[in-house]
């Protein structure tokens, strides 16, 4: 599928999804939004994919923030559908795909870049990352999640100070936070995302989206995610990936999955 403001392509079981909008500095506009809901579905439902790597052209910025032009003269509704319909199409569809995404961190993420970051299962950060969420600076919040990922992330009281103050952290300021996994060159940015995603690739796909789905319950208000893990590890039993699993350690070979 062609794309007007991203690039995605796939390439050895990895989707690569390309914010490409390097003069904006890769913001998130409602287009952007639309095509990254089109891409990450297409991935999720494509056996082939085993990992999704999600990264912003350039060496600038993964994505500084929404596009502020397009909402300047919304009023509440407006602002609440805004944020509703973002979440609901971009930032919840991510965090519970099945497919597992890593955010590799090129640059600024504000805003939200970060939310969109945040939304992903893992994330890794070049060393001239900067992170924040600095909307109280321009009177209004977060409304992409921001809030909520955050606090559940570094704790309440990094994540109060981080909103309050629009504040920004680098890169290794995020990973001593527990913002980011893991901190490392521009260079050795992507290829430490593809390490990442190979060591996925040698595991159940079924099992890591079951995995997914119980680690995100314990986070869900509402939800007793002990109870989901209980289902959702009952149900490996009756799968071939569990056959094939249990049958290849017996055998002392590798899976296939």
């Amino acid at each position: 599928m062609n794309y007007d403001n991203i690039l995605s392509e796939v390439k050895e079981g990895i989707c690569y999804i390309t914010i490409n909008r390097p003069k904006q500095l890769n913001a998130l506009n409602g287009a952007t939004i639309t095509e990254l809901n089109k891409a990450i579905i297409a991935a999720d439902n494509d056996k082939l994919v085993r990992c999704i790597i999600l990264t912003g052209a350039d060496t600038k910025a993964f994505v500084a923030g929404a596009d502020i032009k397009e909402f300047a003269e919304f009023d509440k509704k407006l602002g609440e559908n805004l944020a509703r319909k973002g979440q609901e199409v971009l930032f919840d569809l991510l965090e519970n795909a099945s497919t597992p995404s890593i955010a590799a961190v090129n640059g600024f993420a504000l805003g939200g870049g970060l939310e969109l970051a945040m939304a992903c299962h893992i994330r890794i950060a070049s060393d001239n990352a900067k992170m924040g969420l600095p909307e109280v600076s321009l009177g209004v919040i977060p409304g992409y999640g921001g809030t909520q990922r955050l606090a559940s992330l570094v704790g309440k009281g990094k994540a109060m100070e981080m909103i309050t103050t629009a504040g920004m952290l680098s890169a290794t300021e995020a990973k001593d936070w527990g913002l980011v996994n893991h901190v490392c060159t521009q260079e050795e940015l992507i290829p430490m995302a593809e390490k990442l995603a190979s060591r996925m690739k040698r595991n159940s796909p079924m099992a890591i989206a079951k995995a997914i789905k119980s680690v995100n319950a314990g986070f869900t208000d509402g939800v007793n995610g002990f109870e989901v893990e209980i289902s959702e590890f009952g149900s490996c039993f009756e799968t071939l990936e569990f056959v094939e699993g249990t049958t290849a350690f017996m055998e002392k070979r590798k899976a296939k999955f």
